[in-house]
């Protein structure tokens, strides 16, 4: 679409379209993504994206419902689209788990943009489901979306009982253990996501987010 969203202003910050369709910690994330610079706005319509420089897709709650709303709302397609375009794309805990094709939460289908599913963490009886805290992250990528960040050091926050499992491992780039290892963060092309909650994550979630910001064509540096 060509037509501006009338909620961005005219300046040079990059644009950011937050999808609200009717669940999700929207207002931590459009804090967190404005804190670092970004002209973030919620968008209750696809029809509101606009010319946003990036989708993001937070999300917490049963997939389910989300689902339900998603496809309701129209954003089910969007998102599909956009991603399908090689757009910029952020998506966010539930917002990483719903590009799959399934999950067992429910068994309910998701949007089906990478092929996998998500599933129950089956692990030791000692540890809690669902994984709650502060959890490392490890990757072996050199990409800029990892600038200043380092690998099986940093902390992270996660509040989560399934994960991804990817159909293709090439797409995985953040890896954590929890009772064995699993993927907590994919990347592909333009399309970002995350197990874990950048915005609930201190100082090197909002690294993340401005190295996210840096590599958008229209957000700064390529």
């Amino acid at each position: 679409m060509n037509e501006e969203n009338p909620n961005f202003e005219a300046n040079s910050k990059p644009k950011l379209a937050v999808i609200d369709y009717g669940m999700g910690n929207l207002r931590s994330v459009l804090r967190a993504w404005q804190h670092v610079g970004a002209d973030a706005r919620l968008v209750n319509t696809p029809g509101e994206i606009g010319a946003a420089d990036a989708l993001i897709f937070p999300g917490q709650g049963a997939i389910v419902d989300a689902m339900r709303l998603l496809r309701e709302t129209g954003f089910d397609q969007a998102i599909r689209d956009w991603i399908k375009a090689d757009r910029p794309f952020f998506g966010i805990c539930l917002g990483l788990q719903a590009l799959f094709e399934h999950s067992e939460e429910g068994d309910t289908p998701g949007l089906g943009v990478f092929k996998g599913s998500v599933k129950r963490f089956a692990i030791d009886p000692s540890l809690k489901i669902p994984h709650m805290g502060w959890n490392a992250v490890t990757f072996n990528s050199q990409t800029g979306l990892v600038d200043g960040l380092r690998s099986g050091q940093d902390q992270f926050y996660f509040v989560h009982s399934y994960y991804i499992d990817p159909a293709d491992p090439g797409i995985a780039l953040f890896h954590t253990d929890y009772g064995g290892p699993f993927v907590s963060g994919i990347a592909s092309g333009r399309c970002v996501a995350t197990q874990f909650h950048p915005e609930k994550s201190q100082a090197k979630g909002l690294q993340l987010y401005t190295n996210f910001l840096k590599l958008l064509p229209l957000g700064g540096s390529h």
